[in-house]
């Protein structure tokens, strides 16, 4: 599925390239264990911020976990590639309240910043409740103060969410931890047969389930607004169709089952609609499916093909791609589909939009006509694009939700593996997972 001759452009038409059924479905239960992500950092940037987690204090009835909360804290700020996070090995003091830090040894260390606090059982005896203090060591200021509650067996998301508070503290903009991503894994079953599994795991590669498997290609997983759906195409049946699944309880709903090719979903921001490529026997249009109703809206009539759907922020506008001009590229148009117009200009093909937190920069797939295929942003204010990826098959762009990263597929040594890069080019991550291609990756929202 993953081939020179088919981009990201055709991820709403691969309904009339996949092969035969050559089996049922394996497993559709929620949830199934899968292989951890492994994420490596490839650039970050020069000077970035030095920082001190400190370990904190266990004061709670319940074991400590194998991976401490400080620990988890500490690599999602390096991981960030902001933060140069001092190893706990370094620190001659552990303090665990403001109180006891004494800020010339940690300004000897040459640390900007300090994280400490403890662990605790709730008040009401039901989880636990993480209290932390950021504070500046060059002024002695506490800048961040809170006793976080967390449910039982919840305290690596408890870290994620304080992260993403020392993150916004310090660098102004929302974290993007307390986040999971979607991606489908494909692995060799023997002969030309393979294995298709949908997979869910956190921002940093931990918790890994497997949401669906079969023996039939899966595509474009979308996450709706409320974290906890995923739409997604399945060729479960020996043809396209649209699947909504809910993740906590696994119920499944088909949402678009149409003569010829169902692809391409995207969640509207109030989550009550989506956007998707139905061709119906002819080119595939751009189509809007109230998910309640199921009433179906056509949006676009012309005979080239129009797909991608990628709504704006405030659910005013679409993003699609078409090659009405001759070639693909993005267009817009209003939700009901008036006053469309083309988007981007510069290269012989751009496709796949992923808007980002303000709607002015949109990550897409670019080609100058080279046949190369990389990751790209681009600047609705200025109309400039700006390549950022240095792949050759590189697809699938999903802006995280704070807008700080484009997470997206890439192919090293003959396999797929995921990839993030900054919007900004500077930093770079591989996410590499040991048990087959990673493909089609998408970006949760922030989850409460």
């Amino acid at each position: 599925m993953y081939s020179t001759e088919k981009s990201s452009f055709f991820s709403g038409l691969k309904a009339d390239l996949a092969r035969p059924v050559l089996g049922l479905l394996l497993l559709a239960l929620p949830l199934l264990a899968q292989g951890q992500l492994r994420i490596e950092i490839v650039d970050g940037v020069e000077g970035a911020m030095p920082i001190a987690v400190v370990p904190f204090a266990w004061d709670s009835d319940m074991p400590e976990p194998a991976n401490p909360v400080s620990d988890i804290i500490s690599a999602n700020l390096a991981r960030s590639g902001l933060f140069e996070a001092m190893d706990a090995a370094q620190m001659i003091e552990r303090p665990t309240r403001p109180p006891e830090v004494r800020f010339g040894t940690w300004r000897l260390l040459r640390v900007d910043h300090l994280v400490i606090g403890r662990v605790t059982d709730a008040p009401d005896g039901i989880g636990q409740e993480i209290e932390y203090h950021l504070l500046d060591v060059h002024s002695g200021r506490i800048l961040l103060s809170q006793a976080l509650p967390v449910a039982a067996g919840d305290l690596r998301f408890g870290a994620h969410r304080v992260s993403d508070a020392v993150y916004e503290a310090l660098i102004g903009v929302p974290g993007a931890f307390a986040t999971r991503i979607a991606y489908v894994v494909v692995t060799d079953i023997g002969g030309e047969d393979e294995l298709f599994e949908l997979v869910v795991a956190d921002a940093d590669g931990f918790n890994p389930q497997t949401v669906v498997r079969n023996t039939q290609p899966i595509l474009s997983p979308a996450w709706a607004p409320d974290g906890r759906r995923l739409a997604y195409v399945s060729f479960a049946t020996g043809r396209s169709n649209i699947i909504v699944q809910d993740l906590f309880t696994g119920q499944t709903e088909v949402v678009s089952s149409s003569r010829g090719i169902n692809g391409a979903p995207a969640w509207s921001p109030d989550g009550r609609r989506l956007a998707v490529a139905l061709s119906r026997g002819g080119s595939p249009d751009v189509w809007v499916i109230d998910v309640d109703s199921g009433r179906h809206e056509q949006l676009t009539h012309h005979w080239s093909i129009s797909t991608e759907p990628a709504w704006s922020p405030d659910g005013e506008r679409i993003y699609f791609t078409s090659d009405r001009a001759g070639r693909p590229q993005i267009h817009v148009m209003n939700a009901d589909g008036s006053d469309m117009e083309r988007v981007t200009w510069e290269g012989r093909y751009n496709s796949r939009a992923s808007i980002g937190l303000d709607e002015r920069f949109l990550a897409v797939v670019h080609s100058d006509g080279d046949n190369d295929f990389r990751i790209a942003i681009h600047d609705r204010e200025t109309e400039r694009l700006r390549v950022l990826s240095n792949g050759r098959l590189d697809e699938s762009p999903s802006f995280a939700p704070n807008g700080s990263m484009v997470l997206y597929a890439a192919r090293e040594n003959g396999r797929g593996v995921l990839a993030a890069v900054s919007a900004d080019g500077r930093i770079r991550q591989r996410l590499v997972d040991s048990e087959g291609d990673a493909r089609e990756p998408a970006w949760s929202p922030i989850i409460r």
